[in-house]
């Protein structure tokens, strides 16, 4: 299947409490499964063209949208009152995918904070999907902030939400391809700040559903890099070994850093997500 028969389709859609939120699609001539992409902190959708591409050729409706505050939807550059509109807002999404697709087995796709968003979603609200993977999953955030330093967002927060804090994050621990670098830093979309609300809504979020994989009811596949900075390993690891779900997989890529979509290593990824789709179908 060549590049010319994947459809792109570019539109948006309404969010919790009204907010517009843009999406993006990589549409197959006839898919069998449906992937929906949910994107990591200060990035965007369009980074994952390469992932869409691949997988449209391979027969999937690939969906994806930016998170409010994100890319081209509506608004507050890295801000968000509770961790739960994105729970709500990835609800309003599967309404309207599931209505595109009716028939086809559904998967979730979530890469950083996005796979915080799908394994907190998972757990919490329990989905009508038929699995989900998980790559870098932002499991493991509570314990990189000191207790201080939380308390003191905390007290921030109540006085001032929106409070713009540098978010720390090395650039160059997201992929040992300096071309991937060098396209995230001169990203217009891409943005290296979140309010201090966001901060502690991410670490109460990470902190309440890190230790949760047993309230999980479809299988999930955590993928991470060994060499990832800004995400432990660890927290997949651990998140793992309380899964309960046959079909359920850990894959730890030595080398690969944070963003192993993104790593030269990628195809190797998305062929052993592949694998698990069709493994998990049969």
């Amino acid at each position: 299947m060549g590049p010319e028969s994947i459809r792109r389709r570019e539109t948006s859609f309404e969010g919790a409490g009204g907010a517009r939120l843009f999406r993006r699609a990589w549409l197959p001539a006839a898919p069998v499964r449906v992937l929906v992409v949910v994107h990591g902190f200060a990035e965007h959708s369009g980074r994952y063209e390469a992932f869409g591409a691949w997988f449209a050729r391979r027969g999937h409706a690939v969906h994806a949208y930016d998170h409010r505050g994100h890319g081209r939807s509506q608004g507050p550059r890295g801000h968000v009152q509770r961790f739960q509109e994105y729970l709500d807002d990835l609800d309003r999404l599967l309404q309207a995918v599931r209505a595109e697709h009716p028939e086809l087995p559904l998967f979730l796709v979530g890469h950083s904070m996005g796979g915080l968003v799908i394994v907190a979603y998972l757990r919490e609200r329990r989905p009508e999907v038929r699995g989900a993977i998980s790559s870098g999953a932002a499991l493991a955030l509570g314990e990189r902030m000191p207790r201080l330093q939380v308390a003191l967002a905390r007290c921030l927060r109540s006085v001032a939400p929106r409070l713009s804090l540098d978010a720390g994050l090395d650039p160059q621990g997201l992929s040992r391809d300096p071309e991937v670098v060098r396209r995230y830093l001169e990203d217009p979309l891409v943005f290296r700040r979140l309010t201090v609300s966001l901060a502690v809504e991410l670490h109460d979020a990470a902190r309440r559903t890190a230790g949760g994989g047993a309230d999980v009811a479809v299988p999930l596949l955590l993928l991470h890099g060994e060499e990832d900075p800004l995400c432990p390993a660890h927290g997949s690891l651990s998140f793992h070994r309380a899964l309960a779900t046959p079909g359920s997989a850990l894959r730890i890529y030595p080398k690969l850093r944070h963003e192993i979509f993104n790593e030269p290593e990628a195809e190797e990824v998305f062929g052993d997500a592949l694998a698990w789709l069709e493994a998990v179908e049969t």
